[in-house]
């Protein structure tokens, strides 16, 4: 009699899943995972409003990026797939923390034994716009325990593994080299690479740094930020035409 269409008592309870899991069985599955070469794309992202909805509401970036519709069809509404959050508590928030704690490990876990890891956002839900919420994975995956550079290769070579490309994914001789080009070292802080930038301290002054200056995708050279100033002009456009009489 459970209704997979409510939304919002399915996701609130699926904070529960991980804990809810038999170590046992959950080692074993991994084990199944390994021997059938399955990948693993954990999309932490996208379920983080699920742990602080405050913050997912409040991103930076959603001023300048976020058009008034895909805002609009963030709010709650029970009518739209993502939008549950009507009646969301405290200790909601604190189940899915641990969740993602258990959850976490276990990714942890399967890379240890060989798995292949990647990097996907499954953004446009949430609270989640395309683009950012693929470094705020990457963050995530941080978070669950791996170094940067693992992150890095989690969302580059491990990616053209899992899509069965031998030709990309690495800076190699003879490989098809499609490069971001970052004000910054992503290794030290990977905030770095968010279209915002970052402020940073230079001679006892702070001052904004970062973001992705140039992308090359099949030898084309690519102006990151004149991209983000078309979409910025995008976004004021669509605003001012929702408030127009």
């Amino acid at each position: 009699d459970y209704s997979y269409d409510d939304e919002l008592d399915r996701f609130r309870w699926a904070g529960d899943l991980w804990r809810q899991a038999d170590s046992a069985r959950l080692s074993a599955v991994l084990d199944t995972m390994l021997a059938h070469d399955v990948t693993w794309d954990p999309t932490f992202a996208i379920y983080e409003a699920n742990r602080d909805l405050s913050r997912a509401r409040t991103q930076p970036w959603f001023r300048d990026y976020g058009l008034p519709q895909v805002m609009a069809n963030f709010e709650p509404d029970l009518t739209r797939h993502g939008s549950y959050h009507l009646d969301w508590t405290t200790a909601d928030e604190i189940r899915w923390r641990e969740n993602y704690s258990i959850w976490m490990r276990w990714v942890r876990e399967y890379a240890a034994r060989g798995g292949n890891i990647t990097v996907g956002s499954d953004a446009g839900f949430i609270y989640q716009l395309y683009g950012f919420t693929t470094i705020r994975e990457m963050e995530l995956q941080q978070e669950a325990g791996f170094h940067p550079l693992q992150v890095f290769r989690h969302a580059t070579s491990n990616g053209a593994k899992a899509l069965g490309l031998t030709k990309t994914g690495v800076l190699r001789p003879g490989f098809e080299a499609d490069l971001a080009i970052i004000d910054g070292n992503p290794l030290h802080n990977l905030k770095t690479m968010y279209g915002t930038g970052i402020e940073v301290v230079e001679n006892g002054k702070l001052t904004r740094r970062g973001g992705v200056k140039f992308t090359i995708k099949d030898g084309v050279v690519f102006d990151a930020p004149a991209l983000l100033a078309d979409v910025r002009e995008m976004v004021k456009e669509a605003r001012a035409q929702t408030t127009a009489p």
